[in-house]
């Protein structure tokens, strides 16, 4: 049996970024219902505790990637990793909510039960090195889910023909560490992504030499290394006042360039490729290396900060190699090209294991339900079709992430607060049979990057009709949140009326 002090009206899974401005929010809005977090790890942090490799930072700007609620001050656009984590500390302890994480409580299972009407959790206790010390049963009528949408303990299996061969080191980004040294070592990035964007430049400022491998290019931004809209607007106002209308500000700018980038596609991609090409050393073969096949945003626009990405490329170290591996050799890589490349390192930037509830076994009414989640239609980005009371909060894709985890939280917000205006205990998001079967089926995530294009049997349907849609962008998802019907394609019933009915 739960004790009284593992039941709470709301318990949030993650101390992440979403994590942390869900209970923000949850706190805000909700002040008179109790909450704990629940992090599997012994500190806060999510993604920016997790990663390690050099260089690693985000892949927006800081003003919009960081909490509304509390103004980024440090005045860079991107930010470094250490710098993240210090400032989710500081948001966390300034609203006093570190006091209400229980770190090192793993989460095994959630299961809802109907006549009891709410989830009962299995957690782990564990030491710092994974040792389970105690088991705990927590007990909740209203559960989010902020773990995010990929394992940490898994990366993407990529099959990379002959690697076994290979006589050097073999890293993946995923689980570097400070034993890994590549200074004067010839590396090789396998990869064109976010990771292999920041790997670049950061190892090249002590390597022998560093090749990015990759099959197709990527767009790749440059943003000015400070925010001197910020810088300027502190001068003459509260940082509070200063931080919000730069927000604003921010979210307009970056909701107009992504509309103009994906409704007129062909002005888009010369834009930003004519921008590259700026950048680049003179010669260079921009249309084999930085001349993508898709549109800007039909995969996420990789970003650098101050141009670094390309200020390497034009230093003596440095180089971008567009072919695909016919094997890995014993001193390094043949091409398809019949070009080798020779190295002491290869790292594998080769993506994420997409994994929505990041291994955590979920019932409802006693049915295991993570293998039909490719099966279930989303709600406004939040809820999943058939499965009660939870929220499933993560952000945007091809846009700033913590814009949609705001929105979709206080998404789930709204339902917990009708719910309880209208004496409701159990939400569930429905669909009628005959309505379902004409509902087209399209991915929640339509990026058409390789690690989230194959594994779309694994994540939830959008129809992009009613309320059956994953928003991608913040103006979209905040229509629906001010103006949207709470009641639509949502079941609200209690217990006792549901088994009389």
């Amino acid at each position: 049996m739960a004790s009284e002090d593992s039941t709470f009206d709301i318990i949030i899974t993650g101390a992440g970024l979403s994590g942390i401005n869900a209970a923000y929010l949850l706190q805000s809005e909700l002040p008179n219902h109790s909450f704990t977090v629940l992090e599997s790890r012994d500190h806060i942090g999510g993604t920016w505790a997790f990663w390690k490799y050099p260089g690693v930072r985000s892949d927006s700007a800081m003003a919009l990637f960081g909490f509304p609620w509390y103004p980024w001050t440090e005045g860079t656009n991107m930010a470094d990793a250490h710098l993240i984590k210090k400032y989710m500390e500081g948001a966390a302890a300034s609203q006093g909510i570190d006091k209400k994480i229980r770190f090192n409580h793993r989460v095994t299972s959630e299961s809802w039960s109907s006549e009891e009407q709410r989830w009962t959790l299995h957690v782990d206790v564990t030491s710092g090195d994974g040792t389970v010390l105690e088991k705990k049963i927590f007990k909740t009528p209203w559960l989010v889910n902020a773990t995010g949408y990929y394992s940490y303990e898994k990366p993407r299996p990529t099959v990379i023909p002959g690697i076994e061969r290979f006589q050097g080191e073999v890293v993946h980004p995923q689980f570097w560490n400070d034993e890994v040294q590549y200074d004067n070592k010839r590396i090789i990035i396998i990869g064109s992504g976010a990771t292999a964007i920041t790997l670049l430049p950061a190892l090249a400022k002590t390597a022998k030499h560093v090749t990015m491998l990759q099959r197709s290019p990527s767009y790749v931004v440059s943003l000015p290394a400070r925010d001197k809209l910020m810088q300027f607007m502190e001068r003459f106002m509260p940082i509070q006042w200063a931080g919000k209308i730069n927000w604003w500000i921010r979210m307009v700018a970056e909701t107009l360039s992504v509309q103009l980038l994906l409704n007129f596609p062909n002005w888009g991609r010369k834009s930003v490729v004519d921008a590259m090409r700026r950048q680049l050393p003179k010669g260079f073969d921009v249309d084999k290396h930085f001349n993508p096949r898709y549109n800007p945003f039909e995969q996420r626009l990789c970003l650098c900060p101050r141009g670094d990405f390309f200020e390497a490329l034009r230093g003596p170290n440095a180089s971008v190699v567009t072919d695909h591996i016919e094997t890995v050799t014993e001193n390094g890589i043949l091409l398809k090209s019949g070009e080798t490349l020779e190295a002491d390192m290869i790292i594998t930037a080769t993506g994420l294991y997409m994994s929505l509830l990041n291994k955590i076994d979920v019932f409802v009414d006693g049915v295991r339900i993570n293998d039909t989640i490719g099966q279930r239609y989303m709600w406004n980005g939040v809820m999943l079709e058939g499965i009660p009371n939870t929220g499933v909060i993560t952000g945007y894709v091809a846009a700033t992430w913590t814009p949609g985890a705001s929105t979709r939280t206080q998404q789930f917000i709204k339902v917990i607060k009708h719910a309880e205006k209208t004496g409701a205990t159990i939400a569930t998001p429905y669909i009628d049979e005959a309505k379902r079967a004409r509902l087209p089926k399209e991915p929640c995530i339509p990026n058409s990057s390789t690690y989230i294009a194959e594994v779309r049997d694994r994540l939830p349907l959008v129809a992009n009709v009613g309320p059956w849609r994953n928003g991608k962008n913040w103006l979209e998802d905040a229509i629906r949140l001010w103006f949207g019907w709470v009641t639509t394609g949502m079941r609200f019933t209690s217990w006792n009326r549901a088994k009389s009915d």
